[in-house]
């Protein structure tokens, strides 16, 4: 346990109940401890790993890209293969006007910059953003997340954002000629993964469209498939101004980008220019891992899949305990009741040989988000060990 031992001792903790499970290595749909034994993975890096562990073709990308080059100059300066080439796929991929996209580290850096544009674009300076929503930890991030009790320590943040509840249209009449721009998760992922109510987004989008305002979708958790959509607004009639992504962009590794019209994101490059600036957003060796991921999502069918995916899911986990289940595609919210249950459920599923884990706001959600590349199998297998928890506790 001396691995265990360092990571308590030397690398900064999140919480004071990390698990410091030792890894091993991870393959496919299972993460292998030093302990020996193989874990079903549920969570997938928390969304994260949308073809699951070391897919034979991310890896062969990076292989590929790590012989060639790594950072050879800060973004936007060098024209390089894969970061031209997944910028493309995307445009070719994605509706109408989303035409251009600004790669970065993260998801969080994404949701920044996509603020930064909206306010350069339109040059108003308020925000409206939505209770519980959740969009990372940056300053900016976290300054247009709704939980109060997640970033009341860290203020002061960014002024003149304002927040309105999700799916209630009387909220719309907050948003005016002076807002730069309307932030949204297209399914509320902390908040216990709630999805819109019909003809929600349809209104939205004329609201801002009627004040002039940019509608952002934040979809880094729903991005890449996980609701059998390429992008989960595809669902529900609409495109935004700008839309954002990350964690399954990458198939495992850290990157995040935001995307809009060609006459939005110029107004980034001048006035003054370098509106936005990052020294390793769009590296090769992200890009290629990105390529690969996107390409294999478009092509292999896998979200052809999702939907008869989350009916199984639905159908095995029934059970006295089992409140209800939020959610849509492989993007799961299992209602347990309390956060103290919950946490002993998702230990005593470790336990047994299944990962899963909790909602950040809500943590009497059990989350359940496994890579798309799950089979029916090991869906049951990892249903049967939570219905068999439930009834032994």
């Amino acid at each position: 346990m001396e691995m265990q031992k360092d990571f308590f001792i030397y690398q900064a903790q999140t919480t004071k109940f990390a698990a410091g499970f030792e890894v091993e290595k991870a393959q496919g749909s299972y993460i292998y401890g030093k302990d020996g034994r193989r874990y079903l993975d549920f969570v997938a890096g928390v969304s994260a790993n949308t073809l699951g562990h070391s897919h034979p073709k991310i890896v062969e990308a990076i292989k590929e890209q790590a012989e060639k080059y790594l950072h050879v100059m800060v973004y936007g300066e060098y024209a390089q293969e894969k970061p031209i080439a997944l910028c493309k796929l995307l445009a070719q991929s994605t509706p109408e006007p989303l035409e251009i996209t600004y790669l970065v580290n993260s998801g969080a850096e994404a949701i920044d910059g996509s603020l930064k544009l909206a306010k350069r674009y339109t040059g108003r300076e308020e925000i409206v953003s939505f209770k519980n929503s959740y969009h990372g930890n940056t300053h900016g991030a976290l300054s247009v997340s709704g939980n109060e009790a997640h970033k009341r320590e860290f203020r002061p943040l960014l002024p003149m954002v304002s927040f309105i509840e999700f799916n209630n249209e009387k909220d719309f009449d907050k948003i005016t000629e002076k807002t730069a721009c309307v932030i949204l998760e297209t399914i509320q992922g902390a908040a216990g993964f709630l999805i819109p109510n019909d003809n929600y987004l349809i209104n939205l989008k004329k609201r801002c469209e009627e004040v002039g305002a940019l509608l952002i979708l934040d979809e880094i958790q729903p991005g890449f498939g996980r609701t059998g959509k390429l992008f989960s607004f595809e669902h529900y009639g609409i495109v935004p101004d700008i839309l954002v992504m990350g964690k399954g962009m990458g198939g495992g590794v850290p990157v995040g980008a935001f995307m809009s019209s060609k006459e939005i994101m110029e107004s980034l490059s001048h006035s003054p220019k370098l509106g936005h600036i990052t020294t390793f957003g769009g590296n090769p060796l992200i890009a290629a891992s990105s390529y690969a991921t996107l390409k294999e999502v478009l092509e292999s069918g896998l979200m052809n899949e999702v939907d008869k995916k989350e009916k199984l899911f639905r159908e095995l986990l029934v059970h006295p305990k089992i409140r209800n289940i939020n959610g849509k595609g492989l993007m799961l919210a299992v209602n347990l009741g309390s956060p103290e249950y919950t946490l002993s459920v998702a230990k005593k599923c470790m336990e047994k040989g299944l990962i899963v884990f909790w909602q950040l706001y809500r943590n009497e959600y059990l989350r359940i988000s496994p890579p798309l590349t799950l089979s029916e199998d090991e869906i049951r297998e990892g249903c049967q060990i939570i219905i068999d928890v439930l009834n032994e506790n």
